[in-house]
């Protein structure tokens, strides 16, 4: 159904919305939020919405978000909710209850899997997928065509709540076609390099170069992938 007949559409008059765009029921479309062509809807997502940050909060911004951007043949899915100021790239699957705050930007063809989160300030490439109820912190960069496993979490204050005045939170650096397993924790700051493989439940607290394969608490290498499963040797599912 298009937003002429949703049941439940709260639509505000400032937003724009392209052609083909299909709502489900009960959604919100906040504050100028532009809707590219073709996107999907369904029922309960919540677009543009306001973040809501302590005072102290170092996510502040003096200029507020912005507009939520969200491009062509978009989906999101059942209740989900995507902050103003972030923006989602073409063909984007943003999965049910998952969540996408403000100041992030999505790259085309990425899945945002179910109820997983990505967090202020960080940068997610084209064609990436985080699995069901990954984290990824503020202020991590994911590059094209990573794999992030189920349950997968990102730190970026290793003094949990002590940060030192002036000190930035670091959040993780994810390199091209690298593939973190379910349920693995990287600690504040890490880098995991190109191609690199970390294994599921591994502990992560030193970078990780290119190609190596490491496993483990902490977190150590083990092997180098093989030149058989490198991204180019697709093409894969």
């Amino acid at each position: 159904m298009d937003h002429t007949d949703a049941p439940g559409l709260v639509l505000s008059p400032t937003a724009r919305v392209g052609d083909g765009v299909v709502f489900g029921a009960n959604v919100v479309v906040h504050d100028d939020v532009i809707i590219g062509d073709g996107v999907r809807i369904q029922d309960g997502a919540v677009l543009g919405k306001p973040p809501t940050l302590s005072p102290r909060s170092s996510l502040r911004s003096a200029d507020g978000p912005g507009p939520l951007v969200i491009g062509a043949g978009a989906a999101i899915c059942t209740h989900a909710v995507v902050f103003a100021g972030s923006q989602l790239g073409p063909g984007v699957i943003v999965g049910d209850l998952a969540v996408v705050r403000e100041h992030a930007t999505v790259g085309a063809d990425t899945v945002v899997g179910r109820g997983a989160t990505v967090d202020p300030r960080s940068t997610v490439g084209a064609r990436v997928r985080l699995q069901a109820h990954v984290y990824l912190t503020a202020f991590s960069t994911v590059e094209d065509d990573v794999f992030v496993g189920p349950g997968a979490v990102t730190t970026n204050d290793d003094t949990m709540a002590r940060l030192p005045e002036g000190r930035a939170l670091q959040g993780a650096t994810l390199r091209r076609a690298c593939r973190v397993g379910g349920g693995a924790v990287l600690t504040p700051g890490v880098e995991v390099g190109e191609e690199a493989f970390v294994a599921a439940g591994a502990v992560v607290t030193a970078d990780v170069p290119a190609r190596a394969v490491v496993m483990g608490v902490p977190a150590r290498v083990v092997r180098r992938v093989p030149d058989a499963e490198l991204l180019e040797r697709g093409p894969w599912t």
